[in-house]
């Protein structure tokens, strides 16, 4: 079983491992980059451009045109052009299916790359099985779902999030002296986040937390007040919210209005640029693959990542420009896919398979490896806190930011 405490072993290895080799895309083309020639190769894929996913989508389109802007400034793929073939699935799982099916029996795409969102890109997996297409993803949040054997993930967050993710958060809390003796879970029934927060339930049950709130809403939900005035009135130590997107957000809004600011509190996948610039988001907790920040950017390949992202993400009019886990993840699924290619030399998809399978991939977050159940290997996620108005790593202890610690009230 892969867990956390595999993870706790082996990450510190794993990061240096990872942060001394060469990276796919800087091994792509030689240091003089000849001019790609001939048909481009098309790497389909949809993102949430629209709808309520489409603040994040955008951190993934701006990912993927920068991705595929650089890899063709330093020759392309096989000494092509590379030519991203982009589809808005609307946030919609069953749009997301639709249009997998056309870049596959219509446009006739090379190779796919997976959507943004667990949902859409279970969707992508379905339709990629049917074909025998290898399907590389950065979001995925639920790996005991993620049964097709040619699919891998970009995002290393270990094959049990759910009990690696809470698990961590306390042990982070738990090293302030201030640990919570109470929780309140709150959860949109988006299916990644909602599978969170159930196991987030029983990892605090296991601790001895007393459970003062369980509630569940539904995706899309744009009034929060009710679900704010049930959190005031359990007034846990410690809110858990199962959140996607700006759903924390709102909830930290509707909290305001009643005059109540939770204690400890922690967002499963938020929307990183309007959680920290908000004053409300001040000591709120997260999960990350990646920060522009020491450790992480030690290495030269993710510094550079971090510097155009920046400036990308900047010229977009992004509220928050920093890469963090959304923009680290798709990053890296894009190298793993054109990893595989330029190792290879091949656009069969058995072929890839197979390299994936026995080599990992060398990526901005480090080596991800794919020898554990359903291609997942050790979990490389870390916590992240709010701390005067930017996400900052506090755990664990060896990744850390340099000058920085968990917060806890």
């Amino acid at each position: 079983m892969q867990g956390r405490n595999f993870a706790a072993a082996t990450r510190r290895s794993m990061l240096i491992a990872g942060f001394g080799l060469t990276l796919a895309i800087g091994a792509l083309a030689p240091a003089t980059a000849q001019q790609p020639s001939g048909p481009p190769i098309r790497i389909g894929g949809t993102l949430a451009l629209t709808g309520p996913l489409a603040q994040t989508g955008a951190i993934h389109k701006i990912v993927g045109d920068l991705f595929v802007e650089q890899l063709n400034k330093k020759g392309g793929l096989l000494g092509r052009p590379v030519e991203w073939v982009l589809l808005d699935d609307q946030s919609k799982p069953d749009v997301t299916r639709t249009l997998y099916e056309r870049l596959i029996t219509v446009d006739k795409v090379d190779l796919i790359i997976g959507p943004y969102a667990t949902a859409s890109i279970l969707s992508a997996m379905a339709v990629a099985q049917r074909y025998n297409k290898i399907l590389v993803h950065s979001t995925f949040g639920i790996p005991k779902l993620a049964t097709y054997e040619r699919q891998f993930p970009g995002w290393p967050l270990g094959f049990e999030p759910e009990k690696g993710m809470p698990a961590a958060a306390l042990d982070a809390l738990n090293a302030t002296g201030k640990g919570p003796k109470s929780i309140a879970v709150v959860t949109s029934k988006f299916p990644s986040v909602q599978f969170v927060a159930a196991g987030a339930r029983e990892v605090a049950k296991s601790r001895g937390l007393k459970e003062a709130l369980y509630l569940e809403f539904e995706f899309g939900t744009r009034d929060f007040g009710p679900i704010a005035a049930r959190v005031r009135e359990a007034d846990a130590d410690f809110l858990f919210m199962g959140a996607i997107g700006l759903e924390g957000n709102q909830l930290l809004e509707a909290l305001e209005k009643l005059n109540y600011k939770p204690r400890n509190h922690f967002y499963v996948y938020p929307t990183p640029g309007p959680m920290a610039s908000s004053p409300l988001g001040d000591g709120a907790l997260s999960n990350t693959a990646f920060e522009n920040l020491p450790p992480l950017n030690a290495n030269p390949s993710a510094a550079a990542f971090a510097k155009s992202f920046n400036e990308a993400a900047a010229k977009a009019g992004l509220p928050y420009t920093e890469p963090e886990t959304q923009a680290g993840a798709s990053w890296s699924a894009w190298e793993i896919l054109t990893g595989a290619v330029a190792a290879t030399k091949s656009l069969d998809d058995k072929v890839l398979t197979d390299w994936l399978k026995k080599n990992g991939a060398d990526t901005i977050i480090g080596h991800i490896s794919f020898d554990g159940p359903n291609n997942y290997g050790p979990d490389l996620m870390r916590i992240k806190q709010v701390q005067k108005g930017k996400w900052v790593i506090i755990w664990p202890k060896d990744i850390a930011t340099p000058g920085y610690s968990p917060q806890a009230k």
